[in-house]
C-alpha cells in the first residue's frame, strides 16, 4: 500500500466499537493542530502541501520577474499582487491611509439614497454591503445566467448568533472588536458607534432566513421582473446605479430571500442615518482589515480567528501572500501548478473511476426497492446527462484586463474585485459556459453542480490519501472513489433531486416516490440530530443542515462499494488480496476513515456545527458505515457494539 490508511491503527480500539478512532488512534496520538489553524486532518494536510507547492510557484515566479527574464503577463500579474503585499515596511507606513477616501465618502453622506448608492459603489471593489450578487444559471431555465440577489450585512457567522442566548457572550466580544476597530479606523466615538452597528445587525439578523431554508431550492427561486423587485424593494434602483450595472442586468433577476429584502427595504427607512454610516464603515474596515497594518490585521485575527476559531496565532505573511495571489489570478497560478503536479495518466485514471462509480449508480439506481419505474428512468435520464470534469479547465481566465501596482495592495484587492465584478456581468452577456470551473487546479475540494449537473475534482485533491493510481483498488475505491460518488450523490439529495438533467428546477418525482424518499431522509435527519461532537459536547448536529452532505456521504459510500467489487469483477479478481492480515473489504473501510481523521478546536467546533452543512468528520466517518450491511460483514459486528446499527434502523437510498 502506498497510503498512510493502516500506520495509525490504535489496537486498543475495536473497530467493531469505534471504526473513527481505531483507524487513526495512532495519528490522534502523535498529531497536533498548527498554531495557525483551528482544526487539522486529511483535507488539511493536502492543503497545506498544495500552499507549499503554491508558494514555490510564486516564489520561481518572483524571481523571474525580478531577474527581468520575464515581466509581462501573468508573471507580472502573479509578482506585483505577491509583492505588494508582503512589502511590509509600505503597508505599516500608509496605516489606514488606504481606505481614507472610502471613509470620507460615507461621512459626507446625507441621505439614506446617497448611502445605498454608495454601497453598491464599494461593492464593486470587494467591500461587503447588506446583499451579496452574482450571475447564477436560472434555475427555471438554466441555459441563461440572470443577476442573482441575496441576503447578507452581518458580520458574526450565522443569525442564530444574533438570537440565541447561548451565543450572548460572543456578542459583545464582537461589540468590543468592532469599537477597536472603529478607534483604528480614526472614528470617533468608536464604542458608541460598534454598539449602533450590533443593534442594527442584531435587526438584520432578525430577517434573515435560516441556513435550512436557504437550502430549500423552490424556496429561494424567486424569478421577478424588474418591476416586481422594485415594488419589493425599490433601493435597489439606487444600489444598482451605484454599482455601476446597467438596467438590462435587472430586467429579470432571482431574488433568494424576497422576505429579507421586503424588511431591509423598510430598515433602511426607519433607522437613523447615522447607525447606517457607522454600519458602512464597519464594512469597509472588515473588507480591508487583513490587508492594512499590523495594528489592523492583529485585530481582525483576534476576533475571528482567536475569539470565534480558538486559533492561536496568525498565519505566517508567505502564507497570507499565497491566499491574496490565488484570490487574484488563481487561474494564472493554476495553470502552473498543473504543468508541475497533475500529469496526465492521473487524469486518465480518474476517468475510469468516474466511469465505474457511474455504473454502479447505474445498477443501483435501476434495482431501487424503494423507487417506482416511471422515477427510476428519469433519475437513470439524469445520471446519464452527468459531466465529471478532471484536474483543470481546458479554458483559462484571461486576467490581462487587472492592472496591478507592486506598491498598492489596497489598490491590487480593490482590481481583483472589480474584475470578478465585471465577469459576473459578462456571463449575463455571454450566456452559460460550461467550460467554466468554480474551484482552482490548486484547491483540495470537489463539487457538484445542480443547475449545470456536473461534478468537478480538482488537480489538487487527487493525491494520497484519497487517490494514486498505483495503489491498491480498496484503498482508492473507499477514499476518492466514495468522494466521486459523494459528489454524484448531490444530484440526488434532497435539493439536488429537485433538478432534472438539464439542471431545471422542475419535479421529475411522482407523489408516492417523494414520498417515500422523504421517508428515508426523515431517518437520516433522526440520526444524525441524535450526534453532538466530542469537543462541543453542548451542541448538536443539525440534520436537516447536513441532510444533503449526509445523503451524499452515504450513497458515495455504498455506491462505491458497489463499484469496488465491479471494478474487482471486471478484472477477473474474485476476492481481493489481504495485505498484511486485512481484507481488501476492510480497507475499502478503513481508506474511507483516514481521509475523515480530524482535529478540532472547541471553538472552531461550535462555529462549524452551528453552520456548516457537513457533519464534523467523526461521524461522516462512523455514522454513515453504521448504515451499510458491508461494513458489519467486514468486520464483524455484532449488537451491543459500539458500530452496530440495527438492520431495521439502517438506511440505505440510492
Amino acid at each position: 500500500m502506498t497510503s498512510d490508511a493502516l500506520k495509525y491503527l490504535d489496537d486498543s480500539i475495536r473497530p467493531q466499537d469505534d471504526l473513527y478512532r481505531h483507524s487513526n488512534g495512532k495519528w490522534f496520538d502523535s498529531a497536533s493542530i498548527p498554531s495557525d489553524q483551528g482544526l487539522y486532518g486529511s483535507f488539511m494536510e493536502l492543503r497545506d502541501d498544495a500552499e507549499d507547492a503554491v508558494h514555490a510557484i510564486i516564489t520561481e515566479v518572483v524571481q523571474s520577474y525580478e531577474s527581468g527574464t520575464q515581466t509581462e503577463g501573468p508573471t507580472k500579474r502573479i509578482a506585483e499582487l505577491y509583492g505588494s503585499f508582503m512589502n511590509e515596511e509600505v503597508i505599516e507606513a500608509r496605516g489606514a491611509e488606504p481606505v481614507a477616501q472610502y471613509l470620507r465618502e460615507i461621512a459626507q453622506l446625507s441621505t439614506v439614497d446617497q448611502l445605498i448608492e454608495l454601497s453598491g459603489s464599494f461593492y464593486r471593489k470587494g467591500i461587503s454591503g447588506f446583499l451579496a450578487s452574482g450571475a447564477m444559471n436560472d434555475a427555471g431555465n438554466p441555459e441563461r445566467n440572470l443577476l442573482t440577489f441575496l441576503q447578507a450585512g452581518l458580520g458574526l457567522p450565522d443569525e442564530s448568533y444574533y438570537r440565541e442566548e447561548q451565543f450572548s457572550q460572543t456578542v459583545e466580544d464582537y461589540q468590543l472588536h468592532l469599537g477597536r476597530l472603529l478607534e483604528l479606523g480614526g472614528i470617533e466615538s468608536p464604542k458608541n458607534a460598534a454598539s449602533s452597528v450590533v443593534d442594527l445587525e442584531t435587526r438584520i439578523a432578525s430577517h434573515h432566513w435560516d441556513r435550512v431554508k436557504v437550502r430549500d431550492a423552490q424556496a429561494r427561486y424567486n424569478l421577478m421582473n424588474q418591476d416586481e423587485v422594485l415594488a419589493l424593494f425599490p433601493e435597489l434602483r439606487s444600489w444598482l446605479q451605484g454599482a455601476g450595472i446597467d438596467s438590462k442586468y435587472s430586467a429579470e433577476v432571482v431574488l433568494w430571500q424576497p422576505s429579507y429584502f421586503k424588511a431591509l427595504s423598510e430598515l433602511l427607512n426607519s433607522e437613523p442615518l447615522e447607525n447606517w454610516k457607522n454600519w458602512l464603515t464597519v464594512q469597509v474596515l472588515r473588507s480591508f482589515a487583513p490587508y492594512l497594518s499590523s495594528a489592523f490585521v492583529n485585530e481582525n485575527f483576534s476576533f475571528y480567528s482567536a475569539k470565534l476559531g480558538g486559533v492561536e496565532t496568525l498565519k505566517e505573511r508567505w502564507k497570507r501572500g499565497v491566499s491574496f495571489t490565488e484570490g487574484g489570478v488563481g487561474e494564472d497560478i493554476g495553470q502552473l501548478y498543473v504543468a508541475k503536479h497533475f500529469p496526465q495518466e492521473a487524469k486518465t485514471a480518474m476517468d475510469a473511476l468516474v466511469e465505474r462509480l457511474t455504473e454502479a449508480y447505474r445498477i443501483s439506481i435501476s434495482n431501487l426497492p424503494w423507487m417506482g419505474a416511471a422515477t427510476i428512468e428519469k433519475a437513470l435520464e439524469k445520471l446519464s446527462m452527468f459531466r465529471p470534469k478532471i484536474g483543470y479547465p481546458d479554458e483559462w481566465i484571461d486576467y490581462s484586463s487587472i492592472t496591478t501596482d507592486p506598491l498598492d495592495v489596497i489598490a491590487n484587492l480593490a482590481a481583483a474585485n472589480e474584475f470578478e465584478f465585471k465577469r459576473e456581468l459578462k456571463k449575463i452577456d455571454d450566456g452559460v459556459d460550461r467550460e467554466l470551473w468554480f474551484m482552482y487546479p490548486q484547491t483540495v475540494n470537489a463539487y457538484y453542480h445542480p443547475l449545470l449537473n456536473e461534478i468537478a475534482f480538482p488537480a489538487a485533491i487527487l493525491r494520497l490519501p484519497f487517490f494514486d493510481k498505483d495503489r491498491d483498488i480498496a484503498s482508492n475505491f473507499g477514499a476518492i472513489g466514495a468522494v466521486i460518488g459523494h459528489e454524484i450523490g448531490h444530484g440526488f439529495d434532497d435539493q439536488g433531486s429537485q433538478y432534472d438533467g438539464t439542471g431545471q428546477l422542475t419535479n421529475w418525482w411522482t407523489e408516492e416516490d417523494r414520498a417515500a424518499f422523504e421517508k428515508l431522509t426523515g431517518k437520516l435527519i433522526e440520526q444524525y440530530n441524535a450526534l453532538s461532537p466530542t469537543e462541543a459536547p453542548d451542541h448538536q448536529v443539525n440534520g436537516q443542515l447536513t441532510l444533503g452532505e449526509n445523503i451524499g456521504d452515504l450513497g458515495g459510500l455504498g455506491i462505491a462499494y458497489q463499484a469496488y467489487k465491479l471494478e474487482l469483477t471486471a478484472r477477473g479478481i474474485a476476492e481481493d488480496e489481504v495485505i498484511d492480515g486485512v481484507t481488501g473489504d476492510q480497507r475499502f473501510f478503513y481508506a474511507w476513515a483516514e481521509c475523515w481523521r480530524t482535529l478540532i478546536r472547541p471553538e472552531t467546533a461550535v462555529v462549524r456545527v452551528t453552520t456548516d452543512p457537513h457533519a464534523p468528520g467523526e461521524f461522516r466517518c462512523n455514522q454513515v458505515p453504521k448504515n451499510l450491511a458491508a461494513f458489519h460483514e467486514a468486520f464483524d459486528t455484532k449488537p451491543g457494539d459500539g458500530m452496530w446499527l440495527d438492520p431495521a434502523d439502517r438506511v440505505t437510498i440510492w
